[in-house]
C-alpha cells in the first residue's frame, strides 16, 4: 500500500477576519512605492490619456511620473517661489500650475517650455484647473479671495468673481457644463458660479445653511459629481453632500475622519468617493449610500489624493514630502480590444495571422510567406504522459520510516506553521508514537518542545492537544526535574501560563453568568 501523506488539518477562520468583496476590491492595491520629495506634497494629478502619466507637485517644481517605472520623466522647476496644482490637460500635451507668487504658467510637457503666462492675481495661487470640455481655458483660484477664468490662447481673463471673503483653495469647472465653477473658500462657504452672467448663481454653508448644512470651519476641498447634480465639499472633519437641483439644500453630513479632510476623489466611474485626511486616513465611500466600504491607512497626514483613470494606481502626498503610489494588476477581463491587441497580441506575434502569414523581410523588399512548422517523430507514433511522483515532505520522509523522533525535530527545527506541527502530532498520537518520539531526549531536544507547548497552551485551535502533549512530557520527564535550570524553567513558566489562563476562563465565566442575567431580566421586562 503507497504511503500517505500527513494530512495538515486547516482551521476555521474567525468571521472578523473574513473582508467583504469590496474590501478585497481594494486591497488588491499594494505594494505601496514610497518616494521621497525635498518638501510637503500639495498636488497630484493624473493625466485622462494613456499612459496616464501623473503631476506631483512639491517645493519650487512640478515632476511627471511614468507610472510603469514611478520614475521622474520631466522635471518643471521654472518657478520663482513654491509651486502649487500641477495639472496635465486632456490630452496630455500641456500642464498648467501657479506658484506663491500669483503667476500662472502653461508648459508643454515635452519641451518644458513656458507658453503662456498669466498674472492677475496678487496673491498664492493655489489652483489652477484646464476646463475638462474646454481645453482653452483655465481655472485660478488664489488667496487673494478672487476666481478667474481664463482664455489660454489669447492669454486674457474672461471672467472674474470676488464673491468669497477669504482665502480660495479649492475649486472645479464641472464636467458636464463649461459654464458652471463650484468653488470653496476659507470663508466657511461653498458658491456656484456661471461665467455666461459672472455672477454667484448658488451659496452653499456658511450663515446661511441650515442643520447640517452650517458650515463651521474652512472649506478645504470640493468636488462635483460628472452629471453635475451633486457636489461634495470637505470643512475640517465633516463631508458634506449638497444637492445642487434642490438650490444647494445639504443632504448629508459625514463625519468619518477624526480630523481635517484634505483631499477628495473619484474613481473612474465616479461609483467610490476617496476621502484623505490629517488623521493619516484613506476612506471609501460607496457614493449610494454614502458607507465607508473600505480604510487606508498612511505613515503621515494626507494632503492630496488621486486615482488613476484605469484605476490601477492610487497615489497620494503628505505632509512629510511623501509620494505614496499604490499599484494593483489589471484582471484580463479588464482590458479592452485596443489594450489586448497592443500589448499580448504584438507580445506573441499574433498579428501575423491578422495579416494573414505575410510581412515584408528584413533588409528586402520583396515579401515572403511564412513557412509551416513540419510535425515532429512519426505519425503513428504514440506518447505515453509520465507522471512526476510528488516528492514527500522531510518529516513524511521520517514517519515512513517510522522514525517518529527525527519526523517531530524536523518540525521542531524549522520555521514550520503551527498547523503543521501539531498535524504531525496528531498523526503521532493515532500511530501511537508520541511517546517513541518524545522518550530519550536530553535538555537540549527537550527545549524546542516545551517552547511549542508554551507558545500555543493558550491558542483555542491547540489547547486540547497541548495539554494531551504536555501530560506525556510531565509523565515521562518528572523524575529527571532540577538537573537542568533551563528545562526548569519552562516547565515553571508552562505552570503560570496555565494558571493564568485558567484565571482568564473564570472571569470569563463569571461575565458570562452575569451577561446571562441581566438579558433574561430584560427579556422578562420587555414581555411585562
Amino acid at each position: 500500500m503507497e504511503y500517505q501523506p500527513v494530512v495538515v488539518a486547516r482551521h476555521a477562520r474567525p468571521a472578523a477576519t473574513k473582508h467583504s468583496s469590496e474590501s478585497r476590491y481594494w486591497r488588491q492595491f499594494k505594494h505601496p512605492v514610497f518616494i521621497k520629495e525635498y518638501a510637503p506634497v500639495t498636488s497630484v494629478h493624473f493625466s485622462p490619456t494613456k499612459p496616464h502619466r501623473y503631476a506631483v507637485t512639491a517645493a519650487t517644481r512640478v515632476q511627471i511620473y511614468a507610472p510603469r517605472t514611478q520614475k521622474v520623466t520631466k522635471t518643471i522647476s521654472r518657478f520663482k517661489d513654491v509651486a502649487r496644482s500641477g495639472c496635465i490637460r486632456g490630452d496630455g500635451k500641456l500642464v498648467v500650475a501657479g506658484d506663491d507668487t500669483g503667476l500662472i504658467q502653461v508648459f508643454d510637457v515635452n519641451s518644458r517650455a513656458i507658453l503662456r503666462t498669466l498674472d492677475s492675481h496678487k496673491q498664492p495661487v493655489h489652483v489652477t484647473k484646464f476646463s475638462s470640455l474646454d481645453h482653452t481655458q483655465v481655472l485660478s483660484c488664489s488667496d487673494d479671495t478672487t476666481v478667474k477664468l481664463w482664455d489660454v490662447p489669447f492669454q486674457a481673463c474672461i471672467s472674474t468673481f470676488t464673491d468669497h471673503t477669504d482665502y480660495v483653495r479649492s475649486g472645479q469647472v464641472s464636467t458636464s457644463n463649461p459654464h458652471l465653477i463650484l468653488t470653496g473658500s476659507y470663508d466657511s462657504t461653498v458658491r456656484l458660479f456661471d461665467s455666461r452672467t459672472g455672477a454667484c448663481e448658488m451659496l452653499m454653508g456658511g450663515s446661511t445653511g441650515e442643520g447640517g448644512g452650517r458650515n463651521t470651519a474652512p472649506v478645504e476641498q470640493v468636488l462635483m459629481f460628472p452629471s453635475g447634480t451633486i457636489a461634495l465639499s470637505s470643512a475640517g472633519p465633516i463631508l458634506r453632500v449638497w444637492d445642487l437641483v434642490a438650490g444647494g439644500r445639504c443632504t448629508r453630513a459625514l463625519s468619518n475622519h477624526q480630523k481635517t479632510v484634505t483631499a477628495m476623489a473619484f474613481d473612474s466611474k465616479a461609483s467610490r468617493l476617496l476621502t484623505g485626511g490629517l488623521d493619516q486616513m484613506v476612506k471609501v465611500y460607496d457614493v449610494s449610500t454614502y458607507k465607508v466600504v473600505h480604510t487606508m491607512r498612511y505613515p503621515a497626514p494626507i494632503l492630496c489624493l488621486a486615482v488613476s483613470p484605469d484605476e490601477t494606481h492610487i497615489a497620494a502626498g503628505m505632509t512629510d514630502g511623501t509620494l505614496s503610489v499604490r499599484r494593483r494588476q489589471p484582471k484580463a477581463s479588464e482590458f479592452t480590444a485596443t489594450d489586448l491587441l497592443s500589448s499580448a497580441t504584438l507580445r506573441s506575434r499574433a498579428y501575423e495571422s491578422v495579416l494573414g502569414g505575410l510581412l515584408p523581410a528584413v533588409g528586402h523588399g520583396r515579401v515572403r510567406e511564412k513557412k509551416k512548422s513540419k510535425p515532429v517523430g512519426d505519425v503513428n507514433e504514440f506518447r505515453v504522459e509520465s507522471r512526476r511522483k510528488k516528492r514527500l515532505r522531510e518529516y513524511d520522509r521520517m514517519l515512513k520510516e517510522f522514525n517518529y523522533s527525527a519526523a517531530l525535530d524536523s518540525v521542531l527545527r524549522k520555521q514550520v506553521p503551527p498547523t503543521t506541527m501539531f498535524s504531525l502530532i496528531q498523526e503521532l498520537i493515532h500511530r501511537d508514537g508520541l511517546r517513541t518520539a518524545l522518550a530519550g531526549r536530553d535538555d537540549v531536544l527537550l527545549e524546542p518542545v516545551l517552547h511549542l507547548l508554551l507558545k500555543h497552551v493558550a491558542d483555542p485551535r491547540f489547547g486540547e492537544l497541548v495539554c494531551d502533549v504536555a501530560t506525556v512530557v510531565i509523565d515521562m520527564y518528572s523524575p529527571v526535574l532540577g538537573q537542568s535550570p533551563l528545562i526548569d524553567t519552562l516547565f515553571a513558566r508552562l505552570q503560570k501560563k496555565v494558571a493564568a489562563e485558567l484565571r482568564f476562563q473564570q472571569e470569563l465565566v463569571k461575565t458570562k453568568g452575569a451577561l446571562d442575567m441581566l438579558l433574561s431580566t430584560a427579556a422578562l421586562l420587555a414581555v411585562s
